[in-house]
Order: C-alpha cells, then structure tokens, then sequence
C-alpha cells in the first residue's frame, strides 16, 4: 500500500477532525499514514520524496489568506520534487467571506504548478464538519487511494 503525509493547521479544531477523519480511511485500507501539523512538527522538503501522497490540510484565514504556519511550507514546495506525487487539500473554511477557502485554493493552485497529481476536489467544509462532511472526507480519502494504485500500477508496468 502507499505512504502518505498527511500535515494540517487547525486554528478552532476542525481541520483536525477532517485530517482525523481522512487518516482513519486511508489507516483502514491498509495505507501507512503519517500525521503532523504546521505547528509542532518540522517538515523537511527532503522528506516528502519518500511520501506516495501529500495532504495538505489548512483553515483559510480572513478574507483567503494562508495561515501563517503555512506560509513557509507554502514557500518551500517550490523547492521540492512534486512532479507525479498525488496531493490534495482540503480544509475548514468560512462562508461568509467573499473568498471561500482561499487558502486551499492556493495550495491547491501551487501544486498544480508543481506538477503534481492534484486530487480533483477541494475539500472545503463550512466551519465544523458534520456528519456528511466526514463522508465526504472519506469519499476524498477514495479518491487518494485510487490515485496512488494508478501510480503504483504505473511503476510496476
């Protein structure tokens, strides 16, 4: 089965129960899942190379800004060998802002840039995830999986 980081700012808690809630999936189908936060763990752009797959979980701050625990890791994807990893973002936004998960828009966008196999959706929740969100983090959680078989399938062909 793939590796997979999964690395979230959670300002209120919610972000947390979607980063739970998706690492709970992926720990069911047998995926090795590392989980960290922005704020108290060191994130080596060395080490993403190791990871099948990237999550990037982040809360949108004001009007669409990152967070600032995000901010550097935001800057140093850019020095990292994203070409081909599947990344997804998700995260708690605020709907009454004008820009809706802004901050997961950018990540999202970066990667993209990067090169790397981006998960379609965006998972973006308003405020705190009920129990149809938790299911739409695991129907993202889903879609990680078969973006890492098809890139397993891919080495091994």
């Amino acid at each position: 089965m793939g590796k997979i980081l999964i690395i979230f700012a959670s300002s209120t808690g919610n972000t947390e129960l979607m980063a739970e809630a998706i690492a709970d999936y992926l720990h069911s189908y047998h995926h090795e899942v590392d989980l960290k936060t922005f704020d108290f763990d060191v994130i080596d752009m060395e080490d993403i190379e190791h990871y099948d797959a990237i999550l990037v979980g982040t809360y949108t701050w004001d009007d669409g800004e990152l967070p600032y625990e995000v901010e550097d890791f935001y800057d140093d994807l850019e020095d990292a060998n994203l070409a081909g990893k599947v990344f997804g973002v998700f995260g708690s936004a605020d709907s009454f802002y004008d820009t809706y998960g802004g901050a997961i828009d950018l990540v999202a966008d970066r990667a993209k840039k990067l090169h790397a196999t981006v998960v379609p959706e965006r998972l973006k929740v308003d405020l705190d995830p009920n129990e149809a969100d938790i299911m739409r983090c695991q129907a993202f959680a889903d879609m990680v999986c078969t973006l890492i078989e098809s890139k397993l399938e891919e080495k091994g062909a």
